[in-house]
């Protein structure tokens, strides 16, 4: 018998260990109460997504819904112009460009948000008329139009008013203006939509500058992607020119030979700088790209005189004040976008030297030197004028002379060889800014004359009676579309 206690113990049954031990072993009480507070935590985020966190409609609204539609006619609305964007977007392509990005395809469009941060306006007072850098920015008010009020991104007080019919029709009248002159503005929009091409550009030549002044006008009324009018029509003009720039890495133009295509790209430029400037971030794809493009071209292809020319030849070459006030007034518009053009100040500086190189003793502007043109008149002396009120220069001397020069010289007979459209176009513009008896003095001039020689179509007929008009140059005389 052995006595051996170990031998015994080794020797003897084993009890089996239970599962719960081995368990205890492990940490099981430790891990249980893990997994139990993980479940816990699980079940609250799910909880939480589903009821804290909205669910997006996944219709996209396009234009506020009329008082009395019914949601069944809104959203076959909806379709219907999300099917236009698509058509519009498809045909922008990267075609001779370098890009990290591609575009989205047609069938994603209506996941991208809304059009309609106010594309319109104009961040000067051209052709789409505002502010001059001299606007004092806020917060977005309310605007009418209903939901449209919220896409508007912070504008400047100025812009703002305008975008407001009640505000823009109540600074009419302070400014001299009368209910015709709005009734006047609309219709010529409703001609200029009912005359865009198929392509969404406008004009049988230079489709880009016809495009860009289009696009002007719709801005100066505040009519932007979002319009329920025209917002459809200015959605096209804009695509149109973008994908101009993505064909021609950033130029607008339809022949680069020409020597004209130095207006035609910069009239592009303004159009898209102020696009830019109130659309929403990548309503329309490629919009930014571009209009930095077009922009940097400009500054980057100044004539070394400070001026630009045709062709835009950087030496030699012809340059006017009539070219460069085109350059002067886009790259206005591009330096109110959230885009960093670099030499801008500097390119700047020099242009307006350059102005000043043609700016006679009496206050007028030569068309390249301080002489007048073949009629004796200084045709030019509005864009010198506004050229340097939009770069808040509005208080120099030379704006004072360019003001009394004009007030004293300037005629306007719609009828008669006294029908300077262009000239006009920026005269207006730099009196207004002037103010007070010197803008009421040129309002009594010009107001009455164009509102009575507007068809009943929208549009402006033949100016100069037959007469050959006393200006530098006008094709204006025999385009329809241009001079309306």
């Amino acid at each position: 018998m052995n006595t051996n206690p170990e031998l015994q113990t080794h020797s003897s049954p084993v009890p089996a260990k239970s599962s719960r031990s081995y368990w205890l072993k492990l940490g099981g009480t430790s891990l249980s109460i893990s997994l139990i507070f993980h479940l816990l935590l699980l079940a609250a985020a799910v909880i939480w997504v589903f009821q804290v966190i909205p669910v997006k409609d996944k219709n996209v609204t396009w234009t506020p819904r009329p008082s009395g539609s019914s949601a069944a006619a809104e959203q076959r609305e909806a379709q219907q112009r999300v099917k236009t964007i698509q058509s519009n977007l498809s045909r922008i392509s990267a075609v001779n460009m370098v890009s990290p990005v591609t575009l989205p395809e047609p069938e994603n469009v209506a996941q991208m948000p809304s059009l309609g941060g106010l594309s319109g306006g104009g961040t000067l007072q051209g052709i789409g008329g505002g502010v001059f850098g001299r606007g004092k920015w806020n917060g977005g008010a309310a605007i009418d139009g209903g939901s449209a009020a919220q896409m508007f991104r912070i504008l400047p007080l100025d812009l703002r008013e305008r975008c407001s019919k009640s505000d823009r029709l109540a600074r009419l009248k302070e400014n001299g203006g009368t209910p015709a002159c709005e009734d006047a503005v609309v219709n010529s929009l409703r001609w200029l939509k009912a005359h865009q091409n198929a392509d969404g550009s406008w004009g049988t030549n230079n489709q880009a500058a016809m495009t860009g002044l289009v696009l002007l006008s719709y801005f100066g009324h505040c009519e932007t992607p979002d319009s329920e009018e025209f917002g459809d029509s200015c959605l096209r003009g804009i695509v149109y020119l973008v994908n101009l720039g993505m064909k021609n890495d950033g130029k607008l133009a339809g022949n680069f030979t020409a020597n004209h295509w130095s207006y035609e790209h910069a009239i592009a430029t303004y159009a898209l700088g102020e696009a830019a400037t109130f659309c929403k971030k990548d309503d329309v794809p490629y919009l930014r790209e571009i209009t930095r493009k077009a922009g940097l071209f400009i500054i980057d292809n100044q004539n070394k005189n400070g001026g630009w020319a045709y062709l835009y030849a950087t030496e030699g070459g012809h340059t006017d004040v009539s070219v460069a006030g085109w350059q002067i007034q886009a790259l206005r518009a591009c330096s109110h976008t959230d885009i960093k053009y670099q030499g801008l100040a500097s390119c700047i500086s020099r242009s307006l030297k350059y102005l000043d190189s043609c700016q006679n003793d009496n206050g007028g502007f030569g068309y390249n030197s301080k002489n007048p043109g073949e009629s004796g008149y200084f045709s030019l002396t509005g864009v010198g004028m506004l050229c340097n009120q939009m770069w808040d220069k509005g208080k120099r001397a030379e704006v004072r002379k360019a003001a009394k020069y004009i007030l004293a010289n300037t005629r306007f007979d719609y009828n008669s060889e006294f029908c300077d459209l262009y000239g006009h176009y920026y005269e207006s513009q730099a009196m207004m800014q002037r103010g007070g008896a010197e803008w009421q003095q040129y309002n009594d001039l010009f107001r009455d004359q164009l509102l009575s020689n507007q068809d009943a179509d929208g549009s402006w007929k033949t100016p100069g009676g037959g007469k050959k008009p006393r200006a530098t140059a006008a094709s204006w005389q025999g385009d329809k579309l241009y001079r309306t």
